[in-house]
């Protein structure tokens, strides 16, 4: 009798496990620690994952092709925050990847700096300097390029890396010209060890344009279509929930190391939430212009020659 009851209660629990088991997704971010790219923190912090019956594995990179790459070559199901330049490049060659959201429009937090001895006091004075950007194909590479475009200044691109990497690089004078995101390098802003020259709201066009896009790889959005639809959806949420709880900002401020004020003046100035949209690309035909002008692409494409790229699984309510 009390074997049956022991096995009865052993078919119960295997049957019960089984109808809560969570879809697993494997995830790669860039930039740890940056407000945009805390969303799926934010969501495990605050168990929105775990109420929708999700298991999100993060892996964290240096962004632009690194990112790119985890998705390209199956390794995530999901990319986070890649340079739309890049993806667009990656399609025309036949890479097995679909944009499933936008990610920021408009970018307001990249910003370009020097030392402040250096000299320099705007990208016109950059001519024969070396620039940074992070990597090929990434958003503060299409941004450094219309900034010059539009400074039309012959300067020196140049993949520096992650933003701590790029600073170490400025201030050591082997770079001339830095790139950051907000918050990172606020406080030596305000220390006046370094100075701002330019900024992405520097190049009006860039404020309607989507910058950067959420992509998943093509066969794991055959076989894992609900779950990462559901993702975005929890995505959008922590997003709303960001700017709505003052928990989110003092969880930015400890993963950065930042005093609280600081924080906030991070998110307020150089974070608009409106930017974070994720239900539509934006100013798709400037995208495919720039694409073409930094040879991305061979030769032109329109918007419908490449409506394929773009599996859109949720879209917010406005």
């Amino acid at each position: 009798m009390v074997k049956s009851i022991l096995t009865a209660l052993a078919v119960w629990i295997a049957a019960t496990s089984t109808g809560f088991a969570q879809d697993k997704l494997k995830v790669a971010i860039p930039q740890r620690g940056f407000w945009d790219s805390s969303w799926v923190e934010f969501g495990q912090h605050a168990g929105f994952f775990k109420d929708a019956g999700l298991d999100v594995e993060i892996f964290w990179t240096d962004g632009g092709a690194q990112t790119l790459t985890a998705a390209l070559s199956g390794s995530v199901d999901v990319a986070l925050s890649n340079g739309t330049l890049g993806v667009v490049g990656a399609y025309a060659k036949g890479a097995p990847v679909r944009v499933i959201s936008a990610q920021m429009t408009g970018a307001g937090e990249l910003y370009w700096y020097v030392r402040a001895e250096s000299g320099i006091k705007s990208l016109k004075d950059a001519a024969g300097k070396t620039v940074a950007f992070s990597s090929p194909g990434s958003s503060s590479n299409l941004i450094l390029l219309a900034l010059l475009r539009q400074a039309q200044v012959d300067a020196k691109p140049l993949a520096a890396g992650g933003a701590p990497a790029t600073l170490t690089q400025v201030m050591t004078g082997q770079i001339d010209v830095g790139w950051a995101a907000a918050p990172f390098g606020l406080q030596n802003i305000l220390d006046r060890k370094i100075t701002v020259i330019a900024r992405t709201t520097d190049v009006p066009q860039l404020a309607n344009q989507t910058i950067r896009v959420n992509i998943a790889n093509t066969e794991s959005l055959k076989t894992k279509r609900a779950a990462i639809e559901k993702f975005m959806r929890v995505y959008a949420r922590a997003i709303d929930w960001a700017y709505q709880n003052p928990r989110a900002v003092e969880i930015f401020a400890q993963n950065m190391k930042l005093a609280l004020p600081i924080a906030r003046k991070a998110v307020d100035e150089f974070y608009p939430k409106a930017g974070l949209q994720i239900g539509e690309i934006k100013g798709l035909d400037l995208t495919l212009k720039d694409a073409l002008d930094y040879k991305y692409i061979p030769a032109p494409k329109t918007a419908q020659e490449i409506a394929g790229l773009f599996d859109i699984l949720y879209k917010p309510e406005k």
